[in-house]
């Protein structure tokens, strides 16, 4: 089941307070980021947070969910109506969250190579530009 937009902005707006919280959708659900780290998400209209430390000393009776088939159980945030626990909450996580993958740019670069090969015979994005000109 999709969660829907307006608890998506409901939390956000709980999260108000803290500065760099983003989303992205995924599939009818919202992935939700702090500075660019995963925090957690809104799965089937419910606030689900990674399971660190910090989430388990401040949430200790909190119900393990899986978001989805195959994902790793989260903690479910039930108390969503008191945003300075929120606050709280995000910014005691934050320390423990895995750093943001980086992308290999020469693995970037390979992948990008590679779109071009697949195209037909020497159309790449010169030549394209080139018949687009000849076109007018």
């Amino acid at each position: 089941m999709a969660s829907a937009k307006e608890y998506l902005d409901y939390i956000l707006e709980q999260l108000s307070g803290l500065d760099e919280i983003s989303y992205h959708a995924m599939m009818g659900e919202y992935i939700l980021y702090f500075r660019g780290k995963i925090i957690g998400g809104i799965y089937d209209n419910k606030f689900l947070i990674k399971p660190v430390n910090a989430t388990r000393i401040l949430m200790p009776d909190a119900q393990m969910e899986i978001p989805y088939d195959g994902a790793k159980e989260m903690l479910l945030v039930d108390n969503v109506d008191d945003t300075a626990f929120l606050k709280v909450l995000v910014e005691a996580i934050y320390p423990e969250l895995p750093e943001k993958k980086r992308k290999n740019k020469t693995e970037y670069a390979k992948r990008r190579k590679n779109i071009y090969l697949d195209l037909p015979y020497r159309a790449n994005t010169r030549s394209l530009k080139n018949i687009n000109k000849l076109r007018e």
